[in-house]
């Protein structure tokens, strides 16, 4: 089945609209595959470099429509970053055997813990190419669904050199997971979701890869596969077919076979956080766990960010990397201090969270670059779960458009403010849309990074 030019309205405030026969029939197969109303276990995969901490709203959100938190997991691959070739080792970097080898622990382990004979798996980017390994290679029995966000199914590029890259269209990899008349596993339900033109990693030219003027042989629609159910989201970015609102609510209704009640999240009157610090080896970032680092959790003013009151929580990561759990005010904003060896003191500054979570994830900010030599403050404005677009979004970094954010297709998820050392102590306010986050510039001298870190 596939819709290759259906767009889905683009505001949110468009949600609900008309169902389609289209979109009964697919209903009609998400029921066959989940034997009824029932909902299966849900396993979210993240992406390249990324962490299981970008499903947090969409967890939020699934909780919200009733699924039992116990009934989630989300994988953390040990190294998220692939290989250059896939067939060559590469250190702190993984192979597509190696991401299938985890995955299918991980479905094993959730089927184990909720006596599910199926799961259903959501993947953004590569974590789709890991979820078509799985069940290609065996797993299919496991997986009653499959969602597929922005995953480059027919590559970032379909060329002929660099044919051992996991992301080459030509190469044996794709090739294989493409064989035959059906791209798709018969038995396991499956829905691709993709953005009208604003994926960087969906591109006719090679611009996003250093290829500038190069025909990537790869179009918009290269997201898409035969035999699935295929939808377009309209503008979002890469990141964005899988976190955002729109994408939750497809996800859900192809798991769930039913409309999700609300989008919103339903915030909690008691919060409760807790997560894993990781850290980064030789600039390329892990997902293994970092002892002896220290985080420090204040509330903060929503207008100066200067702290309220004593540290709210103090902890000592142990070799498991964990730290939480902390009681937090539902209402107020935080600044999550994390000292970690080897990299600059981070102050996270957060909009307050509507609900717990385990996965709080921290990862110290990037070492000091040549061009921070001369600043006093470095602040960065930085968007996990999608990027910048402009002028699709509105991006204010304390009152303009960041100058290193590029219009057109969104590509930056991070805008970084230099300020003389004049002016370090003061506030600094980042806004994305409808969220805004108030900072403190913290001197560089102290080795010292403050990120406004947006939570949607």
């Amino acid at each position: 089945m596939k819709l290759s030019r259906r767009t889905i309205l683009q505001g949110v405030g468009s949600l609900p609209f008309a169902v389609t026969s289209i979109r009964r029939e697919a209903l009609a197969q998400t029921k066959t595959a989940t034997q009824g109303d029932e909902t299966p276990p849900i396993l979210f995969v993240h992406g390249n470099g990324d962490y299981d901490a970008l499903w947090m709203t969409t967890l939020w959100r699934m909780e919200s429509n009733g699924i039992a938190h116990d009934r989630m997991m989300a994988i953390n691959f040990i190294d998220p970053t692939a290989r250059a070739d896939d067939m060559v080792e590469q250190a702190n970097r993984s192979s597509t055997e190696d991401q299938r080898r985890e995955l299918a622990a991980a479905i094993a382990e959730l089927k184990r813990r909720t006596g599910a004979a199926r799961v259903a798996l959501v993947g953004n980017s590569r974590g789709g190419n890991s979820i078509r390994n799985v069940i290609k290679n065996g797993g299919a029995a496991d997986v009653s669904h499959a969602i597929l966000c922005g995953t480059p199914n027919h590559g970032v590029f379909a060329l002929d050199d660099l044919l051992g890259s996991e992301f080459n269209g030509r190469g044996a990899f794709l090739r294989g997971l493409n064989a035959g008349d059906s791209e798709v596993t018969p038995g396991t339900a499956f829905l691709t979701l993709r953005s009208d033109g604003m994926d960087k990693y969906a591109q006719p030219d090679g611009r996003f890869i250093g290829k500038p003027g190069v025909p990537t042989n790869v179009t918009a629609e290269g997201p898409e596969l035969k035999g699935a159910t295929n939808l377009v989201l309209g503008t979002v970015d890469h990141r964005e077919t899988a976190y955002h609102p729109r994408a939750f609510r497809e996800i859900y209704k192809f798991i769930a076979g039913r409309e999700p009640a609300r989008i919103a999240i339903t915030p909690e009157r008691t919060v409760r956080l807790g997560g894993l610090v990781t850290g980064m080896v030789d600039t390329v970032p892990t997902n293994r766990p970092v002892a002896g680092a220290v985080v420090e959790i204040y509330h903060v003013d929503r207008e100066s960010a200067e702290r309220r009151g004593d540290v709210v929580s103090r902890f000592t990561t142990g070799a498991d990397g964990r730290w939480g759990p902390a009681e937090v005010d539902p209402t107020s904003p935080l600044e999550i201090v994390l000292t970690s060896s080897g990299a600059p003191i981070t102050h996270f500054y957060r909009s307050p969270f509507p609900r717990s979570s385990d996965v709080v994830h921290l990862r110290a900010a990037r070492p000091f670059l040549p061009a921070d030599k001369d600043a006093g403050a470095v602040v960065i404005m930085s968007r996990p779960r999608g990027y910048f677009g402009l002028p699709r979004d509105i991006v204010l970094f304390d009152g303009r458009e960041p100058a290193d954010v590029h219009p057109g297709v969104p590509t930056d998820a991070t805008a970084t403010l230099r300020l003389p050392a004049s002016e370090f102590g003061r506030n600094v306010v980042a806004e994305f849309n409808e969220e805004r986050i108030v900072t403190r510039a913290w001197p560089a001298s102290e080795n010292r990074i403050a990120i406004a870190e947006l939570t949607y």
